[in-house]
């Protein structure tokens, strides 16, 4: 019997500081797990696991080469986090127009 696909929230797994830093370094190469292992004082099997929390995000894909696996970055689900600050950023652009506005009406 298959196991059911698990889906992680782009949210939850941008909420750890590692993985946030495994997505940054991925934004610039495909890199193998050994090399992004080497960035972090954590183990090679913690590292796997915060991977297996971005592949199930949809972040990253993993390939295989022989033994090796190799990480490429998939930004496509990156844009729910991006509309969700961009609405906030509105938000407080407004909300900080609006002390500057009453100060120079009673200035």
């Amino acid at each position: 019997m298959a196991r059911p696909r698990v889906t992680v929230d782009v949210f939850r797994a941008v909420s750890d500081p590692t993985r946030r830093e495994l997505l940054e370094m991925l934004s610039s190469d495909d890199l193998p797990v050994t090399t992004l292992a080497e960035s972090f004082q954590m183990s090679l099997p913690a590292i796997s696991q915060h991977l297996k929390v971005l592949r199930e995000a949809g972040l990253v894909e993993e390939q295989r080469d022989g033994r090796y696996r190799v990480y490429r970055l998939v930004p496509g689900p990156l844009k729910e986090v991006a509309d969700w600050v961009d609405h906030f950023e509105r938000f407080w652009k407004t909300r900080l127009k609006k002390p500057g506005d009453h100060l120079e009406r009673n200035s």
